[in-house]
Parts: C-alpha cells; sequence; structure tokens
C-alpha cells in the first residue's frame, strides 16, 4: 500500500491505526495489538530499553498525557534471580541470554585479536550485567561536553540538578560501619538508582591500600569519587541496594512504574531502522517517526509502529549508530557503497568511537582470606539479602584513579587527552586478600579513535566494532606508564611482608628488543575493554554541518537535517567519561527527559 504523503495525514486517519492506552509488558511482537495492515501509534517511541531508555520512559510517564512505547530487544528482567543477585555479574555477563555476542573486527593493535563485545541484551541493558560500579567522572569530563556542544547546560555546574537526581544513597545491609568512607554532601537521596558502598567490611588488603596512600607522596586518599574530583585512592561505590543490583530496570521500571496506563514495553523484538515518511520532503529536513520491528529471532514478518511526537534511539553506542546506519542516515558514500539508500548524510555517524582499554597485572602475596561457603553465602543471600552474594565477584572495596605526573615526558610529546586537571588518566583497581594480588589497569584518555559500521543491507546482521585498541603511540606508552604506576603503588612500605613478587606482565624486566616484544605478547594476548563505548552520534553545537568532525546531534539531542528524532545514550558523549558510564549515561537521560517534556508540554 502506498504511503501517505504526509505525516499529518498519516496519523488524522485513525481508522487504520491502533492506539495503545492500557499498560502492558508485552512478551513478543505477537502480542502487540497490531496486524499487518494496522500500525499501532504513541506519543514517544523509546528503542533500547538499557540505562538511558528505561530512564526515559519512567520520566516521560510521569506526565499522563504521554503514551509510550519502551523496546528492548532482549527479555525482560523480572523473576531472573541471577540479574538481582550482585555476586552473579561475571556469570551473567558470560551468559549470551544477556548480551547480544558481538564481536570486534581484528585489531591490528592487539595481534589481530577479534574481542567479544559485550553490550547488554536484557531490560535495563548494561546495568542489568555490569559490574555495578558507581563513578560519575570527573567535572572536567562535563565541562567538556559543554564546550564541545557550544551548550553551557550540558556542564558540571548546569547538570547538578540531574547528578543527583537518579541517585538514591542507601546503607549497605548488615552492620557495616561507613562512617568517613564517603561524603554525604554529594550524593542525592531521593533517586530511584540505589548506590552503595558493598556489604563486607574492609580486609587487610584493603587497610594496607589506604596506609599506602598516606605514607607515599605520589598517592593520596580521595574521599569520595563522585564529587568531580576523582583522583586518590577512592572507596568504591555500586549501584547495589538492599543487597541487590539496582539497575535501570529495577530502579525505573518498578511495579508501580509498570503500572502505569500510558508506558507499554515490548521485550524480545528487535528495531530494524527508523523509516522515512513519503512524499515531500521540507528542504533537508526528514520527517522520521516510524520504526520497523521484528521478534527476536529474526523470523515472522516486520511490522512497524510510529510516534506522533518522536522516536528516541537509546540502544547504546554501538545499537543507536548502527539503527541510524540501517535507517539510511550516515555517511552517504559509504552506505550507498553497500546497498543501502541514503536518507540524511551525516559523515560522523558511527565515527568517534572511543572506549577504554585495560591491561591486567599481578603479583603473589601471603594473604589468609578464607574461601567462600557457596552454600552458606547463597542461603545467607535468599534469606536476609547479605553475605558475600550481596556484593560483586571481583574488585570491591577500593580503587586508585591517577594521573600521569606533571612532568611527564608523555605530556610534553602529546598534547594531555584528558578533559582537565581533575580527570584521571588511569583507573587502577586493588584487588587482594588471598595469595594473589590482581590490578585491572584502566587506560580513561585514549587517543586512539574507532568506528561502527555496517556491510549489510540487513539490519539483523552484527555491526563492524573497531575498536583501534593501541593503534595511536600515546596509548601504547601510556599503558607502560600505567603499570609502572602500579608497580609504585604496590612497592610501599605499607606492603612489606605481605606481597611477595611481581608476576607482570613487567615492561621493565628485559630492555633488549626481544624483551619488549616478550612483554607486548603478553599485554596484547589479554589486553581487553572495559566496554564504555561513546561517541558514535556524537553531541555538536546548534546550526553545526553535517561534515567530518561536525558531530551528529546538536544540544538538545535532536538528529541532524532530521525531524521527530533524537539520541540520548552514550552515543551522544564526545569522548568517554573518565569513569564507569553508567551514572554520566543516567545523568544525560534526565536532561534528555526534561529536554523532551519542556519541547511537548
Amino acid at each position: 500500500m502506498k504511503r501517505l504523503s504526509t505525516f499529518s495525514a498519516l496519523v488524522a486517519i485513525s481508522v487504520t491505526t491502533v492506539r495503545i492506552v492500557q499498560a502492558a509488558v508485552y512478551q513478543s511482537i505477537d502480542e502487540l495489538p497490531q496486524s499487518a495492515s494496522t500500525n499501532a501509534t504513541f506519543d514517544f517511541i523509546v528503542v533500547g530499553g538499557g540505562g538511558a531508555g528505561a530512564a526515559l520512559a519512567s520520566r516521560l510517564t510521569e506526565n499522563p498525557n504521554f503514551n509510550v512505547l519502551l523496546i528492548e530487544a532482549g527479555p525482560d528482567n523480572e523473576g531472573r534471580e541471577d540479574l538481582a543477585m550482585p555476586s552473579k555479574n561475571l556469570e551473567v555477563q558470560a551468559d549470551k541470554t544477556y548480551h547480544w555476542g558481538w564481536y570486534t573486527t581484528p585489531q591490528a593493535g592487539v595481534n589481530n585479536r577479534s574481542i567479544e563485545y559485550k553490550s547488554g541484551h536484557v531490560l535495563g541493558g548494561g546495568t542489568s550485567m555490569n559490574g555495578m560500579v558507581y563513578t560519575r567522572g570527573a567535572d572536567n569530563d562535563y565541562d567538556l561536553w559543554g564546550k564541545v556542544s557550544k551548550d553551557k547546560k550540558w556542564s558540571w555546574k548546569a547538570l547538578a540538578p540531574y547528578i543527583k537526581k537518579h541517585e538514591k544513597w542507601v546503607q549497605p545491609p548488615g552492620e557495616r560501619n561507613i562512617s568517613g568512607q564517603y561524603d554525604p554532601r554529594v550524593h542525592g537521596y531521593k533517586g530511584p538508582v540505589g548506590v552503595s558502598l558493598p556489604w563486607s567490611s574492609p580486609i587487610e588488603f584493603d587497610i594496607r591500600c589506604l596506609k599506602n596512600a598516606e605514607i607515599q607522596d605520589e598517592f593520596d586518599f580521595n574521599l569520595d569519587p563522585n564529587s568531580g574530583k576523582p583522583t586518590g585512592v577512592t572507596w568504591t561505590q555500586f549501584t547495589i541496594n538492599g543487597g541487590e543490583r539496582s539497575s535501570s530496570a529495577t530502579a525505573y521500571l518498578g511495579a508501580s512504574v509498570r503500572k502505569r496506563p500510558n508506558l507499554s514495553i515490548l521485550v524480545n523484538t528487535y528495531a530494524k531502522r527508523v523509516l522515512q515518511y513519503d512524499g515531500p520532503s521540507i528542504g533537508l529536513w526528514r520527517e522520521m517517526r516510524t520504526v520497523e520491528i521484528v521478534a527476536r529471532s529474526g523470523e515472522g514478518l516486520s511490522r512497524t509502529v510510529t510516534a506522533k511526537k518522536e522516536v528516541i534511539l537509546t540502544a547504546g553506542a554501538v545499537g543507536s549508530a548502527k539503527i541510524l546506519l540501517d535507517s539510511g542516515i550516515g555517511p552517504k558514500e559509504e552506505l550507498e557503497k553497500i546497498g543501502v539508500k541514503s536518507i540524511v548524510d551525516i559523515h560522523d555517524v558511527g565515527k568517534g568511537l572511543t572506549d577504554h582499554l585495560t591491561a591486567s597485572i599481578m603479583w603473589s602475596a601471603n594473604g589468609t582470606d578464607s574461601q567462600i561457603n557457596a552454600t552458606e553465602a547463597l542461603a545467607l543471600w535468599q534469606k536476609e539479602r547479605i553475605g558475600p552474594y550481596a556484593e560483586p565477584t571481583g574488585p570491591r572495596h577500593q580503587i586508585l584513579w591517577s594521573r600521569l605526573p606533571e612532568n611527564s615526558a608523555l605530556l610534553k610529546e602529546y598534547k594531555d587527552p584528558s578533559a582537565g586537571p581533575n580527570a584521571p588518566h588511569f583507573e587502577i583497581t586493588l584487588s587482594g586478600g588471598g595469595t594473589t594480588v590482581f590490578s585491572f589497569v584502566v587506560l580513561l584518555t585514549p587517543y586512539s579513535r574507532g568506528s561502527v559500521t555496517i556491510n549489510s543491507t540487513d539490519p539483523l546482521s552484527p555491526p563492524l566494532i573497531d575498536l583501534a585498541f593501541l593503534t595511536h603511540p600515546f596509548d601504547r606508552a601510556a599503558v607502560i606508564e600505567g603499570i609502572r604506576q602500579t608497580k609504585r603503588f604496590y612497592s610501599g612500605t605499607a606492603w612489606d611482608g605481605y606481597i611477595t613478587s611481581f608476576l607482570g606482565p613487567d615492561p621493565d624486566a628485559d630492555p633488549s628488543p626481544e624483551g619488549q616484544e616478550k612483554f607486548w605478547d603478553a599485554i596484547k594476548a589479554d589486553l581487553n575493554s572495559f566496554f564504555h563505548p561513546c561517541g558514535t552520534a556524537a553531541i555538536s553545537p546548534a546550526g553545526s554541518g553535517v561534515g567530518k568532525g561536525e558531530g551528529v546531534v546538536d544540544p538538545n539531542l535532536k538528529v541532524k537535517r532530521t525531524r521527530g528524532l533524537r539520541v540520548a545514550d552514550a552515543a551522544i558523549i564526545p569522548y568517554v567519561p573518565t569513569a564507569h558510564t553508567q551514572a554520566a549515561v543516567y545523568i544525560l537521560a534526565e536532561r534528555a527527559a526534561d529536554l523532551i517534556k519542556e519541547q511537548w508540554a
């Protein structure tokens, strides 16, 4: 059937549309009240039920006059104990039920390895499967958003209401005394997302970390990493509430929200592309308010749903970029080369991918922590929501956030890639207690830039994810400096009698070419992502163009040269923050909700 020539004509003919008015969680596309000859309409369609999508759907439906459909490719989070139990984080990340199963393209910087690239595929997205670390990053990171967009409303001070709006600081379950382990002034207490310190009390290893920060001049203790100035040894905060994971799904889409008659949630459903209305265009602008969807299996008929007001992409930095490209929004020459019709020519869609890369190093130690009794731990968590299963598996109590020294040769050779003096270059996780001390050395400020592209006209084909890890010489040199800094941290007198030897990889063990090659072989074999992709639909100034380096969305997060289409997730963040990204995503989603509410009030 030929499409109507204008959007207004389409929505006016109510006889051919079905407007959903009752709240529901639809487990499949077949449950959605529409047929092949009808087109369900909503005021807003939010594509992607992760950190940003769940928050937006919840905030928009606070207005009873807004009718919202939230589409999630993965399953519902409800009734899944493994998603609720914090200690299951690594198991959940390994379960392909909950992630897309993507792999990167062969990475030249890491011996042509393809890295398994985990991205949430469940209601709650990454917040349902991540390590739950809650860090906002540096104030400089957000000020850079304001600078890049030329809109000060995206700066740290202007975002202050949203920085606290999503958070609900809570006491950890049990009897742990957290006095002096966080700054109550910098937290929110009325938001939906629970944040706390872990259940367990500090052990000998943690006390030695703090002691080391006292006695070594290079390292300081920092009371709270979420003040906007995170550098130093800090207590680690997690999105855990009452011994359970606090994801965007549990926090923003709880029972009371699911009862709203103006919210519909459709899970197990892929959004294939956003469709343009046929008919005359208004100059360079394209109406993009219809979403083509298909069952998670990829089988069955594709159907459409239409937004009367807006489609909002919140499928993550990879997913949102892919949907734009599949929709014909992106670099025209590249799309037409693979047979995708160009609808809107925007060069930067999928470009500018930035992510954190991490190397791991180890020491032997003589800690005496006892092993967990799994049966007892499970029973304790199920009964009281306390015990070892009430906190994540992996680094728990402290993180060292650090910068390269001011006199670093690297900072003399290269422009500082950080957003400013409060932004750390490294996140160094501190984990020990038994016979091994382990640290991830995470480069937070890489120079390398990757991309998300497609090579098929089939929207169900996987994206091409190129992280470009270690393709810039700064990044290679910075990894070495991060390892050396970690070695210095563990060389302090606080570790006397505890750490016995460095197990490596050690960049200083053998300076010969052969020795350095051996070191890099070990690093490249293990180097991985922290799965914090950003920048594939970057924010840019109002009125800027669509050429190389000119961004994808304007300061209101509207996709350039389109009407009715926004992106509101990590894709719009121009440079990856010096933090785990869930907090930044909540912050931008909260502001995006207000921007949308204000426009359509």
